[in-house]
């Protein structure tokens, strides 16, 4: 099973930036673990939500061709906690892309209100790494966030130019 952090994308304008949100809710057991009594959204997986944000926005932006691998965290900051019935936005920002990967910008939105940033860095793993030992098939993104993206895009909110 994979975990996936956000619910929906709200916005998509391909090779340039991504909103997608997760709506915090009590039924995750994760809240209940990470301060036992004080039920609230980890940092760290707010940080794998933006991953997975920017992650497809690179992802799509050369075609799903080959894997896009989380290679470092540049910054990571948040000012304030999320907490059940909070609503998270990860807006991902392309500032580069290249044959070897890519660097993005995100701010986190706590019900509209900046409550952080994470910047990433990317790199594009191709079926030739074979050094690596990594599978034929594209193991990141499997058809729970292609889902995502093509539910974004049969709701007709569509940003890609014509």
């Amino acid at each position: 099973m994979r975990w996936i952090w956000i619910d929906t994308f709200t916005e998509f304008v391909p090779g340039r930036t991504a909103t997608a949100v997760k709506n915090v809710s009590l039924a995750e057991e994760h809240l209940h673990d990470h301060f036992p009594g004080y039920p609230v959204m980890p940092p760290s997986l707010m940080i794998e939500g933006m991953a997975q944000t920017a992650g497809i926005l690179v992802g799509e932006a050369r075609g799903f061709e080959e894997n896009v691998i989380l290679a470092k965290i540049r910054r990571a900051r948040f000012d304030d906690y999320c907490l059940p019935r909070d609503r998270i936005a990860y807006q991902a920002t392309i500032e580069s892309i290249e044959s070897a990967g890519a660097m993005t910008s995100g701010v986190v939105f706590r019900n509209q209100t900046e409550i952080g940033r994470v910047d990433l860095m990317f790199s594009h793993v191709d079926r030739s790494a074979a050094s690596l030992e990594l599978p034929e098939h594209n193991f990141v993104f499997t058809r729970q966030f292609m889902d995502l993206l093509r539910a974004y895009r049969i709701g007709g909110r569509d940003d890609r130019p014509d």
